[in-house]
């Protein structure tokens, strides 16, 4: 449905917006979460088994969960789309002067004239009427469409690998100084992860790490007192 553009040699980071943010919150999200329920269930002072097997399944229950919610809300956005879409085609069908005129209507309030406007949407009907309709009435392009299984799997991979950073460190430090270990290294990760999204995303560095990392310390120190308060009460 929609045509696509040969681009040319400027590099614009609006093609990676789709992947980018599924990606960054998978990863995001794996590293925090089970950062937390590591040092939710060491400050409630439980064995090292304990604490390999909750991590455990807090990866591989987080991982799935975030493959369907992506998938059932893009798929959600997709259905939206295609019912616009299907409404689009039906108008073009029985009223194509119309919806020609409608066309012509936004080029002119985007500054083309009227002579100029209508002879860009009579071509653009000609070649693809639904796309031409799709694109500037609608909003919808190659770029921003929704696609639920690519969403769903980024997420669900990027997820895994965030997790699996906390759960590293988990492995080799010792019961003894698990807690810090894990905190201080998430912080990294959550930094370093902060730095990549706006380094590949073209945004500020230093405010993209800050944010990450600041939102990541207070789940971890939350999760932290919760757990040794209940471990106390226990």
């Amino acid at each position: 449905m929609f045509t696509s553009t040969v681009r040319h040699a400027e590099h614009h980071r609006v093609f990676r917006t789709g992947w980018l943010r599924a990606a960054v919150l998978g990863a995001n999200d794996g590293i925090v979460s089970t950062a937390s329920l590591v040092l939710g269930v060491a400050a409630a002072g439980s064995d090292r088994h304990v604490i390999l097997l909750t991590g455990m399944s807090g990866l591989v229950a987080g991982a799935m969960a975030m493959a369907a919610g992506e998938f059932v809300s893009v798929h959600s956005q997709q259905d939206s789309e295609n019912a616009d879409l299907a409404r689009e085609r039906g108008e073009l069908h029985q009223n194509p002067a119309a919806e020609l005129r409608e066309l012509a209507g936004i080029y002119v309030k985007r500054g083309l004239g009227q002579a100029l406007a209508d002879q860009v949407a009579a071509g653009l009907t000609a070649r693809d009427a639904l796309a031409a309709h799709a694109r500037d009435e609608l909003g919808f392009s190659e770029t921003t469409a929704a696609r639920p299984t690519q969403a769903a799997l980024a997420s669900a991979a990027s997820f895994s690998v965030g997790a699996a950073m906390p759960m590293a460190v988990v492995l080799m430090a010792s019961r003894a100084h698990l807690i810090p270990w894990v905190s201080v290294a998430s912080l990294g990760f959550l930094a370093s992860l902060g730095a990549l999204s706006a380094r590949v995303g073209g945004a500020q560095v230093w405010r993209a790490m800050w944010r990450v990392t600041f939102w990541g310390a207070a789940a971890m120190a939350v999760t932290a007192a919760a757990g040794a308060l209940f471990g106390a009460v226990a």
